[in-house]
């Protein structure tokens, strides 16, 4: 297993995509941004198959997320359910977290809505809550806005 990054047709072949054509709201602002350069696409690559994501948004309008400089946004953190339980995850994160420091960020935010995923990102080190939010900054609505979300998320955030 190799934690690597990957680039934005990788993220549209994950996803289901075969190309650009049809691609949703959220889908066409992950893909720009990666090709843009400014979100980064981490992945478990398993003999050429990717079985995890992790994205992390350099610079976002709302800056408690990313600001471009000092902090930056993780967010859809997945492995394949068949191969959880293995430490691919803390892996990646880990991964993740290292190229952000030594590209200058001195903070990562992660958004949680769920009890388990607030727990696993304490242990993590996401302990310092930034805020409630009812906006998810990297799903967009057909308008290209930031869907909203009704139940609402805490935002956390660690030092790197």
């Amino acid at each position: 297993m190799l934690i690597r990054k990957a680039d934005g047709s990788e993220m549209l072949k994950l996803w289901g995509y075969s190309g650009t054509d049809g691609l949703s709201p959220t889908a066409s602002f992950f893909f720009g941004n990666i090709s843009s350069g400014n979100a980064v696409f981490y992945t478990v690559d398993n003999e050429g198959e990717l079985i995890g994501e992790l994205y992390a948004f350099l610079d976002l309008p709302d800056k408690d997320f990313a600001d471009g400089k000092n902090t930056a946004y993780l967010c859809a953190f997945r492995i394949r359910k068949e191969y959880r339980g293995r430490g691919l995850g803390s892996r990646l994160m880990t991964a993740a977290l290292n190229d952000l420091k030594s590209a200058g960020f001195l903070t990562a935010t992660i958004g949680v809505n769920d009890r388990r995923n607030k727990e696993l990102y304490e242990r993590m080190g996401f302990v310092k809550f930034i805020k409630t939010c009812y906006f998810d900054p990297c799903a967009m609505t057909s308008e290209m806005q930031p869907e909203r979300d009704e139940t609402g998320y805490i935002l956390l955030a660690k030092e790197l």
